[in-house]
């Protein structure tokens, strides 16, 4: 009985937020939204603007370096199951990794923002 009581107000609940969401920006119409914004593109235009080669390939990098970095938060919680032996040269060749494609990337001048 009570899986069906969570059940019921998890999908009234989930429902009524969704109508929420649904109704309330229509309600909100003004010129403000239209207008650009932050980053400077034209929300009304088209999607195809060309855009710094430098700043994607930052913007990638940053990506796949914190992608590896995820990779290393789990190593904490790796370290109370008793091979520390295979966790500490897993974490150093992880790092490895990390320290060589940043070598990589400062030596071939990717990280240069202003050439």
């Amino acid at each position: 009985m009570n899986l069906l009581i969570t059940m019921m107000t998890n999908i009234s609940l989930s429902m009524i937020l969704v109508s929420v969401a649904f109704w309330l920006p229509q309600l909100n119409l003004y010129s403000d939204k239209a207008s650009p914004y932050e980053c400077g593109f034209d929300p009304m235009g088209s999607a195809r603007l060309p855009f710094s080669m430098k700043f994607f390939l930052i913007a990638i990098t940053f990506l796949l370096f914190d992608l590896e970095i995820a990779l290393l938060l789990p190593i904490p919680w790796a370290i109370q199951y008793g091979n520390l032996t295979g966790v500490v040269l897993t974490t150093l060749g992880l790092l490895t990794i990390l320290a060589l494609g940043l070598m990589y990337e400062w030596f071939n001048k990717g990280l240069e923002w202003t050439e």
